[in-house]
């Protein structure tokens, strides 16, 4: 098998790529719908696994903040941080006045602004 492609060339390489993903990810997605239509979302459990999954997306962020990899480790702390607080500025400025989703998306799109602009100004 030296040299030989597993997958198509171009496009139809990626049909498979795409196909494949949406085989092994749908069932779960449709089980998950379909067990989780009972579920009390006011529950004691529910509740829970909310503030579990809340606090670990809040350390991963702090982690990409605090010690991050890649092309973000060139950024200086600072300016990280404070895109971040520029991110979390915004999202609770607009509390309220758009939809959550929409929310984050600009929240998002604020923090990334901030730190475009320190890396073309140097800081």
């Amino acid at each position: 098998m030296s040299g030989e492609a597993i997958l198509p060339a171009g496009a139809a390489g990626y049909a498979v790529i795409l196909i494949a993903g949406v085989l092994m990810t749908e069932p779960w997605r449709w089980a998950g719908a379909l067990l989780a239509r009972d579920i009390d979302v006011d529950s004691e459990i529910f509740r829970w696994v909310k503030a579990v999954s809340t606090a670990l997306v809040a350390g991963l962020v702090a982690r990409m903040v605090v010690f991050p990899s890649g092309a973000l480790a060139e950024v200086a702390l600072a300016s990280r941080v404070g895109a971040f607080l520029v991110s979390v500025g915004v999202f609770l400025g607009l509390a309220g006045r758009l939809a959550y989703g929409v929310r984050i998306i600009v929240s998002v799109l604020a923090g990334l602004a901030c730190l475009a602009l320190a890396i073309v100004l140097g800081a």
